[in-house]
């Protein structure tokens, strides 16, 4: 991973335009397009929700989960997320050639269900990512506090595909955009990744490993930081162009947050 330190905002499309140019020159990365993540603050970690849980969950103890609560979540929304039984997922699970090419080939069990989930903030081993860059410069600044000794961290992932895996092997796939889930993937224009790794079986994998000098590896990731003071510039910058709380989420709280953010971080006479 290429850590990129920035003074201002200006300076992110012209670091964006090298890596795109460095990006096409590579072979072994011009198959897919560049997936982008905004993170409020540059010291945390890149982990998904579930490793805040639970690090290296078994995958088919987190499918008997996510199971268990569907009925509770169908009957509050009165939305129906059919997904294989758990007998089958484990049987599958056992055969290793077989499940990891149903996960390289985006068969990944319940992966609609799990992108809703999600959204609504439960515990998931999916990352999400954004096809666009300011889209994840909203998230990287929206809920940052300005602090001149604080930065916002937005990650830029170029993955390649890789002809095989085994034992022992950390594995990253790259997940949507053409599923049917909640709404919000369409607005955030997002794309998930899953690392899993295969001892006897399958696991979640944190994405340290991914990245770590001396492996193979699967794909290139740059972070770039940004001070937290330009946080009231680029926020007013994207609100121009209706990218906000309420463009990203469409609810009425996210409503509230776009006013509020008008109201009393742009107008100085407040």
């Amino acid at each position: 991973m290429e850590e990129r330190n920035l003074n201002a905002w200006e300076d992110f499309d012209k670091v964006l335009t090298e890596i795109r140019t460095q990006r096409q020159n590579s072979p072994d990365h011009a198959h897919s397009s560049l997936l982008f993540r905004g993170q409020e603050d540059s010291c945390w970690q890149l982990q998904t929700t579930l490793d805040r849980k639970i690090q290296r969950a078994i995958f088919t103890e987190y499918y008997r989960v996510i199971g268990s609560v569907r009925p509770l979540i169908e009957t509050l929304t009165n939305t129906e997320w059919p997904i294989p039984d758990y007998p089958e997922v484990c049987k599958d699970a056992k055969d290793f050639d077989k499940f990891s090419m149903d996960l390289w080939c985006g068969r990944c069990p319940g992966y609609a269900y799990m992108a809703y989930l999600r959204h609504h903030g439960f515990p998931s081993p999916l990352l999400d990512w954004t096809r666009s860059p300011y889209i994840a410069a909203f998230f990287a600044f929206n809920k940052a506090t300005v602090d001149s000794k604080r930065r916002v961290a937005i990650y830029i992932l170029s993955e390649k595909a890789i002809k095989s895996e085994g034992n022992g092997m950390s594995v990253l796939r790259r997940y949507g955009p053409y599923v049917r889930t909640h709404r919000r993937h369409v607005l955030q224009q997002s794309e998930y990744t899953l690392c899993t790794i295969f001892d006897s079986e399958f696991r979640f994998q944190n994405y340290d490993s991914i990245f770590e000098p001396g492996r193979l590896q699967q794909g290139f990731c740059w972070k770039i930081t940004l001070p937290t003071t330009e946080r009231t510039k680029v926020l007013g910058l994207l609100d121009s162009y209706n990218l906000n709380a309420f463009s990203l989420f469409g609810s009425e709280d996210s409503m509230m947050e776009m006013l509020a953010t008008r109201e009393f971080d742009f107008k100085k006479n407040v």
